[in-house]
């Protein structure tokens, strides 16, 4: 029976005084009875609009009718012609800015719940199936994958299935990129990405960690060795500071060593060999998802007061509107139209505050939002012993300057069309690695763009 109810099932969720002193995830899923539920919402429109907002372009009405008829593993396998890592885009992904912004119920109501739908299917699947991915059979031809994150795992993930050799190259021990290393595990438990890294390799691809390309071996080198084609989907990783007074004190981490410290080396563990210091007061500074991630890992790890300052206003911050909820509800504490202007520190350079300076919005900048102006004498303090940068990223320049004829631009992001071709013969990038920090689904979307295109190249060339 339809369901016309103009709210979604809510998603159940840890007691928010309960969660910010641990790590297990926040949201703890849809029950059966729910997602049939939120499924019989969908009006199974026939021009599936909600599907143009899918950068892997999941056939969204069909996944959820299958649901409708309580053929989970159906609406799995309709999910995975599409996505190589449908759990994790199910948590992760900004649905509301994409496929469920087409939704035609979210013009008198919400949007069907997609993404909790996604999530349901796939953590449905990982339960109750116990059978590998069967890899197919090989075409005899080899590519090169550089980066172990979405985009790298998309493209390899679709390159596998069409009969390729596939050989990732990841810099870091453990595979998954920012999946491991930038989510925290409330948000994204690090054993569901290792269960679609498995997938990954029973498909046939080979994943070398601990290889930074550039380092330990160069592009030109991969060619020599016989791969056909490349990808490069090494994300943005390099973080940029403000250039103010104080960066330099102890105290003072960028979010992605910070967040790299807690989730990939799990500082938050006793006994742990990468630790961080037990803070009192921590101030993140940015507005983004990684900021909100940043700021709920400091409360959890102890923090009794946590700041978030960014110098533009609540409506304008980037990061999505669950993500703030959850912060506030967790206690985390937004100061918002405030920039920070300088970092004090003590005789032992220890950071004992943060000097920041009220702001109000002027006229619309490039971006189109309002830009932040400073407000004359409004400066104030905050009493801090820990403050993180988040306010960005850009490409790691070692590939760029050990490749020849590999155009990058001012921001050192790598210049590719909409097909991921770079201005090197053979060589394809996508992801961050292109576009600067985005999202998940958006790198997995140029990850599969890519794959397409290497095959097309490859075939090319025979």
């Amino acid at each position: 029976m339809p369901n016309m109810s103009l709210k979604k099932n809510e998603m159940p969720t840890q007691d928010p005084n309960v969660r910010n002193k641990n790590f297990s995830e926040v949201a703890l899923g849809y029950t059966e009875e729910q997602a049939v539920d939120e499924a019989n919402r969908c009006l199974n429109c026939k021009n599936k609009p909600c599907v143009s907002g899918c950068p892997v372009s999941i056939d969204i009405p069909a996944f959820i009718a299958k649901i409708r008829e309580k053929d989970f593993e159906g609406a799995y396998d309709t999910i995975a012609k599409s996505s190589s890592l449908p759990a994790v885009c199910g948590r992760v992904c900004p649905q509301e800015t994409q496929c469920e912004s087409k939704c035609v119920r979210g013009i008198k109501g919400e949007p069907v719940a997609i993404g909790r739908l996604e999530r349901f299917v796939a953590d449905y699947h990982n339960k109750n199936c116990t059978e590998a991915p069967k890899a197919p059979e090989k075409n005899g031809h080899k590519c090169a994958v550089i980066g172990a994150g979405p985009s790298g795992l998309t493209c390899a993930g679709d390159l596998a299935k069409m009969g390729y050799d596939v050989t990732v190259f990841e810099a870091l021990h453990l595979a998954g990129g920012v999946l491991v290393y930038g989510i925290p595990e409330f948000r994204l438990p690090k054993a569901i990405v290792a269960h679609e890294v498995e997938n990954l390799k029973a498909l046939g691809v080979k994943i070398e960690t601990n290889v930074v390309i550039g380092k330990t071996i160069e592009v030109d080198e991969l060619f020599e060795e016989g791969y056909e084609a490349i990808f490069i989907g090494s994300g943005a990783g390099l973080p940029r500071f403000m250039n103010i007074p104080g960066e330099n004190l102890k105290g003072v981490y960028s979010a992605n060593e910070f967040l790299t410290r807690v989730n990939l080396m799990k500082a938050y563990k006793d006994g742990s060999d990468t630790p961080i210091k037990k803070n009192t007061n921590v101030a993140v500074v940015g507005g983004g998802n990684v900021a909100m991630d940043a700021a709920r890992c400091a409360k959890r790890l102890g923090a009794e007061n946590v700041y978030i300052v960014y110098r533009r206003g609540l409506e304008e911050m980037p990061a999505r509107k669950e993500e703030v909820e959850h912060a506030m509800e967790e206690g985390i504490i937004f100061k918002t139209l405030n920039n920070p202007v300088e970092i004090l520190g003590d005789e032992h350079k220890f950071v004992t505050g943060m000097k920041c300076i009220e702001m109000e919005l002027g006229e619309p900048d490039a971006s189109g939002r309002r830009r932040p102006v400073e407000k004359p004498d409004s400066e104030f303090t905050i009493d801090v012993d820990c403050v993180v940068m988040s306010i960005g990223t850009s490409p790691n320049p070692l590939i760029r300057n050990t490749t020849k004829g590999l155009e990058t631009n001012k921001h050192g992001c790598f210049i590719a069309d909409e097909n991921g071709q770079t201005s090197r013969e053979g060589v394809f990038a996508g992801g961050d690695a292109v576009t600067g920090a985005a999202t998940v689904i958006l790198a997995m979307g140029a990850g599969k763009t890519a794959a397409k295109a290497m095959d097309e190249y490859i075939s090319g060339c025979r």
